[in-house]
């Protein structure tokens, strides 16, 4: 299948690439994140948005449920919350935005989930959206449903994400992902791109 892109209708997500997160998920930081870098500038070159999203909290993390296991075990988690905190929490340097760039603060594991950004999809007329990040049966899987349930065209870069169980990771976007949209590796996507 030959994919395409109206760069006019499309935008990459870039999820929960932070740094603390890369380095406890990706094994081969150097690959994916060259990976991940060229996808990135490939993006802007053709015009397409590009936004970056992000876990973040307050102090304190109010938006924390202790009805939520996983996060409010970071609540409960001096450690785990200094994964989110200063240089750990920031946008991995190799994948840092640019100016046009919209980067987007999430507290759940959706991308959508309580964020505006629908409201931004929505706003540019954007149809496509083209998904990487950490972690793959995390904020990828739950995008890529809510994306999919909302009628986006969907994409993942599959080799632009990272799990702690590669054999998640392999299950997802060899029988999962293809249910609800595209699965393509990077040089498939900047192949198309450059067609």
């Amino acid at each position: 299948m030959k994919l395409s892109f109206d760069p006019a209708r499309s935008a990459v997500l870039s999820m929960d690439n932070q740094a603390g997160i890369v380095s406890i998920y990706v094994k081969e930081p150097e690959g994916f994140l060259g990976h991940a870098s060229s996808v990135l500038e490939r993006s802007r070159s053709a015009g397409m948005k590009v936004i970056h999203v992000q876990v973040g909290f307050r102090p304190k993390l109010p938006e924390v449920s202790t009805r939520n296991p996983l996060f409010s075990a970071i609540k409960n988690s001096a450690q785990h919350q200094k994964l989110f905190q200063g240089a750990l929490g920031a946008i991995h340097p190799a994948l840092t935005p640019r100016d046009d760039d919209i980067v987007i603060t999430k507290h759940r594991v959706d991308a959508f989930n309580g964020t505006d950004l629908e409201m931004i999809l929505r706003a540019n007329d954007i149809d496509t959206l083209i998904l990487f990040g950490i972690a793959t049966s995390g904020v990828v899987l739950s995008t890529l449903l809510h994306a999919a349930d909302a009628d986006y065209r969907v994409v993942v870069i599959r080799d632009c994400c990272a799990d702690l169980d590669p054999e998640v990771h392999a299950c997802l976007v060899e029988k999962v992902f293809p249910r609800q949209g595209s699965v393509i590796t990077a040089a498939e996507y900047l192949e198309a791109l450059a067609a």
